[in-house]
């Protein structure tokens, strides 16, 4: 009953932590041994009660006040004057500033509305078609919390024990890269074959030594946060403080995008999306007591153990795990419920835990991607206004490219170690 409670609310569209703590009730007051139902309340407290947590609601507020700082035309100049002459600029203009964008908010979703509005329609007018597009932006978009500064990545380190967030900053930076790489090439082989888009477009560029000037005082940011971390000068909740600081400098005196008027609702926003992510964390932390107390866990470990017979058989499960997670749970709350358990899983089979935490935010960030729950999709949709069954049908050449990169990123661990083991993490 307690499962049906859960899938049935999840299936009725009712909020995912309210369907969690729904299901935990039902099962705390029935079960053979019934709980005292304040410890609901007691542990999803508790879940929170953490200092490095704070860094979410910063590292999301920084990326709100960078949103209305006006950087998206800069960026867009920046990504221009590097890859916007070559065939299919426009398009690799669109990815790149995706790359840049995630070292600036670390949200999928803000990359996709804040690049999507722009490009869309410029993609478009410059003979491609809607749908490329809008599945290009969300694609892309995809980059953005997996290259530091990454909210998935903080929220894995705190639930994965042993596992540093500077280690995952710096392990992220490759994949993301690659990313951007495999996605470029895409690109330019299907301009070469699509005659529905333009070839080499007349793209309208500001002198390159402004639009250069104009984008380095946006990209400081995440040099300056996650450089001041690894150096160990400051925590990941202090640097996010850092970036707040450093947002409102360049948005209220350098650019001056930001009035009084407009910061109430940049934090009004930034406090709705913070508490939507917050009480995902309570509840899911609350049901992770009782599954460890009854040691659920534990008894998983022991089976998963006994009948997995090596590191191979057990990532190829975990990718199909977590990519079929990934269609009927967000990322975080997919993360919060499953890394308790498959963390420890693969640390005792001998898994490195920095490859296995940027294969599981990997993972389930390509869940952004694809229907029903989406959030990226849904996003680029509705700025393109193309229907749900074309973006489908546009989105899946580049869902399998990402899953291309998956698997190159799963059996070649290298690529995701090697700077945190060059550096010393």
């Amino acid at each position: 009953m307690t499962y049906f409670i859960l899938i049935a609310g999840l299936l009725a569209g009712v909020p995912i932590a309210l369907a969690i703590i729904a299901a935990l009730l039902w099962f705390m007051a029935t079960g053979e041994a019934p709980y005292d139902l304040r410890l609901v309340a007691t542990e999803m407290f508790s879940s929170l009660n953490s200092f490095p947590l704070l860094a979410i609601p910063l590292f999301i507020l920084a990326g709100e006040v960078m949103n209305e700082s006006g950087i998206t035309s800069r960026i867009i100049a920046f990504c221009n004057v590097l890859v916007g002459r070559l065939r299919a600029g426009l398009a690799l203009v669109n990815i790149w500033a995706s790359v840049i964008f995630a070292g600036l908010s670390g949200s999928a979703v803000a990359d996709t509305s804040a690049i999507g509005r722009v490009f869309i329609p410029e993609m478009e007018r410059h003979g491609y078609t809607r749908d490329f597009a809008a599945a290009l932006t969300a694609a892309s978009s995809v980059i953005g919390p997996i290259i530091p500064p990454s909210i998935p990545v903080i929220i894995y380190a705190l639930i994965a024990s042993g596992v540093s967030v500077p280690a995952l900053f710096l392990a992220g930076v490759v994949p993301g890269v690659l990313l951007a790489i495999f996605l470029s090439v895409f690109v330019m082989l299907t301009v070469k074959v699509d005659r529905g888009h333009a070839g080499d477009e007349d793209i309208e560029m500001k002198p390159a030594r402004d639009a250069i000037l104009g984008g380095i005082l946006p990209l400081f940011m995440p040099v300056f946060v996650v450089g001041a971390i690894l150096l160990g000068i400051v925590t990941p909740t202090e640097a996010a403080a850092f970036a707040v600081a450093y947002a409102l400098v360049l948005g209220v005196l350098v650019y001056r995008n930001i009035g009084a008027r407009t910061l109430p609702r940049i934090f009004a926003k930034s406090m709705a999306d913070s508490a939507a992510i917050l009480i995902i964390i309570a509840a899911v932390g609350a049901a992770n007591w009782v599954l460890t107390f009854n040691r659920v866990p534990n008894m998983l470990t022991d089976w998963v153990l006994a009948n997995v017979d090596g590191q191979t058989t057990f990532l190829i499960a975990t990718i199909l795990l977590f990519l079929f997670v990934g269609l009927i749970l967000e990322g975080i709350a997919a993360m919060l419920v499953l890394v308790p358990i498959m963390h420890p899983i693969a640390v005792e089979l001998g898994v490195d835990p920095v490859h296995f935490g940027i294969l599981v935010i990997f993972n389930l960030m390509i869940g952004l991607i694809t229907p029903p729950l989406g959030l990226c999709l849904f996003v680029a949709e509705g700025i393109a206004g193309i229907g749900m069954t074309r973006m489908m049908r546009a989105i899946v050449p580049f869902f399998l490219v990402e899953i291309l990169v998956l698997v190159i990123l799963t059996f070649v661990p290298g690529l995701v170690t090697f700077l945190p083991t060059a550096l010393g993490f």
